[in-house]
């Protein structure tokens, strides 16, 4: 087939693909439809695994499957969006790594609302002026964030979905490279890249900012100026990545939590997160674990932060492997309450894969 001929079989593909797109989209609608009368709620992370599962194993290449989640993503997006008017709360300002964190998990096509702190988070999703919120809990190099945390003990909240997303720091511009003679940032993110400025960067000014969106939108308004931030911050500032990856140190990851109202069915690999404070005895915490051991239930996280009600006294913060419909599960929890004063489940959902935001 000559170049014409490949162009005008891609032409035709493209108007089949427009047409099963909106009849894809209309089943969709008609699924929301269906779920807003009874009562459900909109997004399901379980039935969401289960469509990028089943494409990425019909997907016989040459699209990577990474390829095919980020089209299915923004395929499911555009349909959440016709289906409900879906808003999605995070923390920070506009093109922080929050917010490109709800970005990987809801698509370009649903609203979203910047929160200045992470009550307000919960505040909007608790009002429901926002159907979801996004937050983060963990960095793989910073260890937990305790705000997160806290506001558990607080709200009836719970969190159906997490996210994980690699933090990339790169060097943006909108002049060329030997043009810029200062640099914004978050200091975090000046300390992370230390060693990269000190060698490619010498004798430039570093200007510390309160976010990484802030120094991006500043770099966009000077002759002079870069940034260090994130892709989403360049795509939404207008500026060019002159160097990506710059951290002194790869594999930095945080975790992010998307809470709601309730919590979803089992996939068959969930987590499950819950908290409990233990009775004032001797040997409390000890015995409270060692339910956990004796049902071989995997922990892979645990968080001590202090009660707000009482001096000296603390909450525990656990994610375990499974879903709380898992029979396992069930009955640990069951033996759990046993040694605890209080006990409150947080949340089933699937587990994600640490690099894998969008999948």
């Amino acid at each position: 087939m000559n170049l014409d001929d490949l162009r005008k079989r891609i032409d035709a593909l493209d108007a089949q693909l427009v047409e099963l797109l909106n009849e894809r989209t209309r089943a969709a609608m008609e699924i929301g439809r269906l779920k807003q009368e009874n009562g459900k709620e909109v997004y399901v992370p379980a039935r969401e695994k289960a469509v990028l599962d089943r494409v990425t194993g019909l997907n016989a290449g040459p699209l990577e499957n990474d390829s095919i989640c980020a089209i299915y993503r923004e395929i499911m997006s555009a349909a959440l969006a016709l289906e409900h008017d879906v808003k999605i709360a995070y923390f920070g300002p506009q093109a922080t790594f929050t917010h490109q964190a709800a970005r990987s998990r809801f698509g370009a096509s649903v609203a979203y609302q910047a929160c200045q702190t992470i009550g307000d988070v919960f505040a909007e999703v608790q009002k429901k002026k926002a159907d979801y919120g996004v937050v983060p809990i963990e960095n793989s190099t910073e260890g937990a964030v305790t705000h997160t945390l806290d506001e558990f003990t607080t709200t009836p909240l719970r969190i159906c979905a997490e996210i994980y997303l690699p933090i990339a720091h790169h060097l943006m511009a909108a002049v060329p490279r030997d043009q810029i003679k200062k640099l914004y940032s978050n200091p975090m993110v000046f300390g992370q890249c230390r060693q990269w400025l000190m060698d490619h960067m010498p004798g430039v000014d570093l200007v510390s900012v309160s976010s990484t969106a802030r120094a991006a939108e500043m770099a966009s308004k000077e002759t002079d100026s870069g940034a260090l931030a994130s892709d989403l911050a360049a795509e939404l500032y207008g500026l060019s990545v002159l160097d990506r990856d710059i951290q002194d140190l790869g594999g930095n990851t945080t975790r992010f939590l998307v809470v709601g109202k309730s919590y979803g069915e089992a996939t068959g690999n969930d987590k499950t997160s819950l908290y409990f404070g233990v009775k004032h005895q001797a040997g409390a915490l000890c015995g409270a674990l060692d339910v956990l051991r004796a049902h071989g239930l995997n922990m892979t996280k645990i968080e001590s932060r202090p009660s707000k009600a009482r001096q000296w006294e603390y909450f525990f913060f656990v994610d375990v492997e499974g879903h709380v419909s898992d029979e396992k599960v069930r009955l640990a929890l069951d033996a759990l309450n046993e040694h605890c004063a209080i006990l409150t489940v947080l949340g089933s959902y699937p587990k994600a894969v640490a690099g894998e935001a969008s999948a």
